[in-house]
């Protein structure tokens, strides 16, 4: 075991039978590099924890308040605009693709057996 500054480097059978103390020394902030015939392969570090109290609403740096109207239904003209849909364009599937404008797409020929 080498201890560079706050970073402890191991080789794989150290890491295997003492694991529980390096997860100590990781949760303690300190990084544990695991490496393979002195070569690094991975770092053991503590995980950033999450926050525990919710954050605050309303402190922004901006004063601003959601109008009544914005939670009534929109009309169907407005969906239909907020969906990309054009009332008087012609309506295809998604799975069907518009012919190309040079030809129908054809296949590849089968192959010749070599027999």
């Amino acid at each position: 075991m080498v201890r560079i500054m706050t970073m402890i480097v191991i080789n794989i059978y150290e890491a295997k039978a003492r694991l529980s103390e390096f997860v100590e020394a990781a949760a303690k902030g300190e990084r544990v590099v695991i490496c393979r015939r002195n070569q690094p392969i991975a770092e053991l570090r503590a995980v950033a924890s999450a926050r525990r109290t919710p954050r605050p609403v309303g402190r922004s740096k901006w004063n601003f308040s959601v109008p009544a109207s914005f939670f009534e239904p929109l009309s169907p003209e407005d969906l239909k605009a907020f969906d990309g849909v054009d009332p008087g364009a012609h309506q295809t599937r998604v799975a069907e693709r518009p012919e190309a404008p040079y030809g129908p797409r054809r296949g590849r020929a089968p192959r010749k057996s070599s027999k």
